[in-house]
């Protein structure tokens, strides 16, 4: 249980005793210094510890805010300051520091819990200050200073305050207009009850695993209840992060847990179309695979510019295209506009929704293909300007995350350590310029040629090679974040094409199983690096083969094998690589959950 250590004269009629019990403190009183380094030192180490002035005057969620968010090792407000177990030195050596020095830090204040941030800070501690915004936290002097902290508090709203802050900040326009609204009343009544954000984003999935039973069933009456329920998946799934803001349940499995159903529940929703589609006697899971290909790109996408883009020297606003759409977001229509155009997962699964009730899966899929190519052509090519118009300084540590995300396998890296001299000599665009190149010709001699010929194989052989040159050295180029998007287009396209000319019956759903497994590896290695966790391990990588190498062994055994022999080796990849990645990826994450990794909270991908 935390503990909250109550520091100075408790003063007549305050109530801050009994909210830092609402909190979940345990609540001890010190008289000066050197009885709160003594109460201090009790706390177990392994507990949260905050000293609070016990002339505080504040709203009870600026005390929530400032001691009780999990994702922080030190955090304080005026009048308060807590550390988390990993915190607890820090906090310690100023607490030390300014009971030897008997109060007397640079900073000139009269309660204890400011001069231990004070010292904290002086040590180059990383102390999170909340924004408060219109909470109200002070330690008033006198009397007439608390009274007119009183009314500042009475003046405002806890709790509406509160309720705004559980929603996101930056959304689209379905999302703030239509489900946001309400939403975070669904959210408020969760924690009311005990629910964490966890099991509603658990209830999210299953929904939208429900839409997606519907949707296969071939009916109108299935199709109109799809729809349906994936509005009310996505109205869960809004609520996962409203309920996580309100009550600050923030942890690193639950990031986790929000980012992959997200991707499971499209992509389910997408076999189910498919399969409701030809129960109808429409084939359409081409065009369902292509939707999954094109949208995991599309994401890739955003993953590679943001983190070639971590700890940039460049200063704000060096391009001419960030300033232009600077200049467009002071005009206010045209923020929504831009936000509605990139379809984000409110629009997306609007527009997914309404489809599906009225018309047919595959008027859904071409509607979706559309407006999903439309939206990665706006994003990248903004993306390929700012970075070529930009001046920046690439750090090694986003050099480093291009390298993971690529998932290069042992072919490559072979490769690449026998490439390194020709790859120094090569001008700075060299290695999206390769990627392109070799993934181009691999996926169009596998769309061009005849099912069981040679040529794939030889394309993919060179593909082997082109990988290689790509990632020969570090990606440190205005445009090397290309190279894991151009790498994933390659690999996932190539499957498609050869499921596609294959011919057969089952070939296509084989075909979609093994793309969403492979996807989710490669997810689950953009969350590890989110969450500061580091790549997926290397046995991992080379288990799988790495991109180069599966799309090799594919192209073999297009080879190799008749058609439905073909379609077999395509869902045995599949369940193989499910198998493996899946069983890495949970053991990793609840492990990382027990032993207290820092909590992350995710706000997820607007897309």
């Amino acid at each position: 249980m935390p503990t909250a250590i109550l520091t100075g004269q408790p003063v007549p009629g305050s109530s801050i005793e009994s909210e830092l019990r609402s909190l979940g403190f345990d609540v001890q009183y010190a008289s000066g210094a050197a009885d709160t380094e003594t109460l201090l030192a009790r706390v177990p180490a392994a507990e949260r510890v905050a000293v609070v002035d016990a002339r505080f005057v504040g709203h009870p969620h600026a005390l929530r805010l400032g001691l009780t968010d999990p994702r922080f090792p030190l955090s304080a407000v005026p009048g308060a300051v807590t550390a988390r177990p990993e915190g607890r030195q820090a906090l310690t050596r100023a607490m030390a520091r300014e009971n030897s020095a008997g109060g007397g830090t640079a900073l000139a204040v009269d309660n204890l819990a400011d001069r231990i941030t004070a010292a904290l800070d002086a040590d180059g501690a990383d102390v999170h200050r909340p924004e408060l915004g219109s909470l109200v936290a002070a330690v008033p002097a006198d009397p007439q200073a608390r009274n007119e902290a009183r009314q500042a508090v009475a003046a405002v709203d806890d709790e509406a305050v509160r309720l705004k802050s559980a929603v996101k900040a930056r959304d689209g326009f379905v999302t703030t207009f239509a489900i946001s609204p309400y939403s975070r009343y669904i959210a408020r009544w969760c924690a009311r009850r005990g629910l964490t954000p966890n099991q509603v984003t658990t209830a999210s999935l299953l929904t939208a695993l429900i839409a997606a039973g519907c949707a296969a069933t071939g009916t109108r009456g299935g199709f109109v209840a799809a729809g349906v329920l994936l509005i009310a998946s996505f109205v869960l799934d809004c609520t996962d992060g409203q309920l996580a803001r309100y009550s600050l349940q923030y942890s690193t499995l639950g990031a986790w847990l929000d980012a992959t159903f997200d991707r499971a529940k499209e992509y389910a929703y997408y076999a189910g179309l498919a399969l409701g589609a030809a129960r109808g006697g429409d084939d359409v899971w081409a065009l369902a695979l292509g939707a999954m290909v094109l949208q995991t790109c599309r994401h890739v996408v955003d993953f590679s510019f943001n983190e070639a883009h971590v700890g940039s020297t460049a200063a704000a606003n060096t391009s001419p295209t960030a300033a232009l759409s600077d200049r467009l977001d002071s005009v206010g229509w045209t923020v929504w506009v831009r936000r509605m155009i990139v379809l984000p997962i409110g629009e997306r699964w609007a527009m997914i929704a309404v489809l599906t009730a009225v018309a047919t899966p595959r008027i859904t899929f071409y509607a979706l293909l559309i407006g999903c190519a439309f939206a990665a052509t706006y994003t990248t090519a903004g993306r390929v300007l700012r970075s070529l118009t930009r001046k920046a300084t690439r750090t090694d540590r986003a050099a480093t995350a291009l390298a993971d995300l690529a998932d290069s396998g042992p072919l490559a890296e072979a490769g690449a350590r026998s490439l390194a001299g020709t790859a120094r000599r090569l001008p700075a665009f060299a290695a999206p310029a390769v990627a392109l190149l070799g993934g181009a010709a691999v996926v169009a001699t596998a769309a061009l040629t005849d099912f069981g010929g040679p040529w794939p194989l030889v394309a993919a052989a060179a593909y082997v090679v082109t990988s290689s040159l790509a990632v020969a050295r570090p990606l440190k180029g205005a445009l090397d974040w290309l190279v894991p998007p151009f790498f994933r287009a390659a690999e996932y396209l190539t499957v498609l094409a050869l499921a596609a000319k294959a011919d057969v019956n089952g070939a296509l759903p084989a075909a979609f199983g093994l793309v969403a497994a492979v996807a989710y590896h490669h997810y689950d290695t953009v969350y590890r690096i989110r969450g500061d966790a580091g790549a997926p391990p290397a046995w991992l990588v080379r288990t799988a083969g790495g991109h180069e190498g599966r799309t090799l062994v594919i192209t073999a055994l297009a080879v190799l094998l008749t058609a439905t022999q073909f379609k077999v080796a395509l869902t045995v990849l599949a369940v193989a690589v499910a198998l493996v990645v899946l069983a890495e990826s949970i053991r990793f994450w609840v492990a990382a959950h027990k032993v207290g990794a820092p909590a992350v909270h995710d706000e997820g991908e607007p897309a």
